[in-house]
């Protein structure tokens, strides 16, 4: 028996152990209430949501984040990310997501939400600013979100208006030429209207020197966010909630180093840049006294600049082995709009005696996108390509809610999706693939005490087929199928109040039939940008693992916080051309992740943090075998706020930790022309100060 089953064996073991401890508690205590998991068909608590969910709140973000999401991700179970742009846009949960977009068509594994907009492939909207909550949910979302989620979902949530007046300043300054300043402000406009109006800018150098150029900041950061927010209430059977958001990311990309380092060479800096604009509008109506009406409708325009030095040098740098200058730009505008109505039984009106509560609902999607790519050579355009891709998403779907007995409960979700989509470029290819995708849920739960309950999920989740746009691949091999994913789940959530003791965990093995595989390769050696990238069918992928998380509040004001992934993803049967994978690990699957953290809030103000967090080593691609290697961060964080006044002293990665975000493998240095593995570093050290104003 691998390592791996010993620890899934003895987590399951003490966990369930400490389930038994729970189970002899009979009352609650309000210090363990927990957080509303909102991404759901049906809100309901933390301890109570059937699923493998991490929640942050807004006092963690607050105390654990810095910025972006991004700074989050080491306190989530079986969460990755991939560093190929200024801000993670693509994720994996459980080891299955995207790593890019080079050219085709958006095909999502990990859903993304900011306040009910889909940001699925642009998780670099996820700004930290006045943030209420985030939820990541992990497996197979096939019931609520369809066809973008078959990984897991990803839900930021903003800070509503609130019942009266608010006002919050914050500024930022740190390393790095690290400066931000944030203003948030709302409250109500009468007895039935509220708002709230968010701006924050933010601007850092990008921890990279450029000594060809003698800059520290053709790879800083420029972030703009604003957001305005206005809430109607015209009755107490009616809540009608509005947002806008403009995010503008004007990033420097100079993020790559021909030696691995921080210190760049290119002669033209890329840029990295993201303008959306976003609206929601959700409507909420009782319409009797048992059926509720939920409408969500949203819309985005966003337009994305991705270019990068194709070489990572310059002239002086390639000395007689030049000229060797390549450029690369992408200009992509995507436009989605979207409608979701849900029917839903109100409580005390649900179905077969009053036991079966009851969802119904219809969603559509339609999303358009514009892909320019130009490739120069000192200075020449030699290669271009103009595709258009337009994709239209319908699907019903419906949950059944049901009280089996006193303390059993099931939950039933189906959902039936349909895509069409058409694509065509410049050179002349089309496709007009079309894809009906069944999926859902069966979930068994039990409420062996009033803090403590146990669950069982058989999940089937699904994503869209697509297609591969070089000419060069075979016509038989252009198109790829739907991939199909079961998931099976058993999980514990528990609290045990006189010890300050709440912990979840969940166990479960998934399947993935028709495994979507990306992989690619270069044409020409001398060329660094000739690369044919191509999506195939794995026979079969097989993810199992482990999620667990806990937080101690061990004494007077002190929290221990604990979060371990394990996972173990592998292929089964399939070979790609004479790459044989079959018993390999996935790309970007550590088989463990974990945090380790202690925070202390003193009855005068005071508060202090640390977070211990770090992976396991993992292949940076399925093109390759080269592996990043595991590693450890450490952030800390001082702070005392008063009753209005909030100051803190933070660091990120404190022990300025060498690691590596992103890996590719390909030949990029005259005259030999050997492959090599070129890392894109993750960032070092960096301190500051936050002072935040609230009143």
């Amino acid at each position: 028996m691998n390592r791996l089953p010993r620890l899934l064996i003895a987590a399951t073991t003490c966990t369930l152990a400490c389930a038994s401890v729970g189970n002899a508690q009979d009352s609650t205590d309000p210090l363990m209430e927990t957080l509303t998991v909102t991404a759901s068909l049906r809100e309901a608590s933390e301890m109570e949501t059937a699923a493998s969910v991490s929640v942050m709140d807004e006092a963690l973000i607050k105390e654990a984040g810095q910025q972006h999401f991004e700074s989050l991700s080491q306190l989530v179970p079986n969460l990755n990310w991939a560093g190929g742009t200024s801000r993670p846009r693509y994720f994996q949960i459980r080891g299955i997501g995207e790593r890019s977009q080079y050219e085709g068509a958006p095909n999502p594994s990990v859903g993304f939400l900011v306040d009910d907009i889909d940001f699925s492939g642009m998780g670099g909207v996820a700004t930290l600013f006045d943030t209420r909550q985030i939820e990541v949910l992990r497996g197979p979302q096939g019931t609520v979100n369809g066809a973008n989620a078959l990984a897991g979902l990803i839900s930021v949530r903003t800070v509503d208006p609130g019942d009266s007046p608010e006002f919050i300043a914050e500024t930022t300054l740190g390393s790095d030429a690290t400066v931000g300043a944030g203003l948030a402000f709302g409250g109500p406009l009468g007895e039935d209207l509220s708002y709230r109006v968010v701006a924050q800018q933010y601007s850092q150098d990008g921890f990279r020197d450029n000594s060809y150029l003698g800059a520290s900041d053709t790879n800083g950061r420029d972030e703009l966010t604003t957001r305005g927010k206005l809430h109607w209430e015209p009755s107490e059977n009616l809540r009608v909630k509005f947002t806008g958001m403009l995010v503008d990311l004007d990033n420097g990309y100079d993020a790559w180093a021909i030696d691995n380092s921080l210190t760049t060479l290119s002669d033209k800096p890329g840029r990295d840049s993201q303008r959306t604009a976003a609206g929601a509008m959700r409507i909420e109506w009782d319409l009797s006294e048992r059926v509720s009406l939920l409408s969500i409708s949203t819309l985005a325009d966003s337009d994305v600049l991705f270019s990068f030095d194709g070489d990572w040098g310059n002239d002086d740098s390639w000395g007689v082995n030049g000229p060797y200058d390549f450029f690369s730009t992408t200009d992509r505008k995507r436009n989605s709009l979207s409608q979701e109505l849900r029917l839903s039984s109100r409580p005390g009106a649900e179905l077969l005696s009053g036991t079966t509560g009851w969802v119904l609902g219809l969603y559509a999607l339609d999303v358009e996108e514009s892909n320019d790519i130009l490739d120069t050579y000192n200075g020449d355009i030699y290669r271009s390509l103009y595709s258009e891709y337009q994709a239209t998403n319908l699907a019903l779907f419906g949950q059944l809610d049901s009280q089996l007995a006193e303390r059993w409960n099931l939950a039933l979700g189906l959902r039936l999706e349909q895509r069409d989509a058409t694509y065509s470029d410049s050179q002349g290819v089309d496709f007009e693939p079309a894809d009906n995708m069944p999926g859902g849920h069966l979930t068994l739960s039990y409420q062996m005490a009033p803090l403590t309950r146990v669950y069982s999920t058989l999940s089937r989740g699904y994503k869209a087929g697509g297609f591969n746009i070089n000419p060069s691949i075979p016509a038989e091999r252009r198109e790829f199928d739907p991939e199909y994913l079961w998931n099976l789940e058993l999980g514990l959530k528990t609290a045990v109040p006189e010890k300050g003791l709440r912990g979840s965990m969940a166990v479960f093995y998934m399947d993935r039939d028709d495994a979507q595989v990306s992989t690619s390769f270069q044409d020409d050696p001398t060329d660094p940008l000739s690369f044919t990238f191509y999506n195939d069918n794995a026979a079969e992928g097989v993810n199992y693992g482990l999620e667990a998380e806990l937080q101690w509040d061990f004494a007077q004001g002190w929290t221990l916080h604990g979060a371990l992934g394990l996972l173990h993803a592998e292929f089964k049967d399939y070979q790609a051309g004479t790459r044989v994978l079959d018993g390999r690990e996935q790309a970007h699957a550590p088989s463990w992740n974990y945090n380790l953290g202690l925070s202390y809030h003193s009855s005068q103000g005071y508060y202090a943090r640390a977070d211990l967090g770090g992976k396991d080593g993992f292949y940076f691609s399925d093109s390759h075998d080269q592996r990043s290697t595991s590693y450890s961060l450490l952030n800390a964080r001082l702070g005392y706020q008063g009753l209005h006044w909030d100051v803190q002293v933070w660091a990120r990665n404190l022990l300025d930790q060498e690691y590596p975000v992103r890996g590719f493998f390909f030949a990029n240095e005259p005259p030999d022309w050997i492959e090599k593995l070129y890392t894109r570093q993750g960032d070092p050290r960096q301190l500051g100060v936050t002072l935040s104003y609230r009143y």
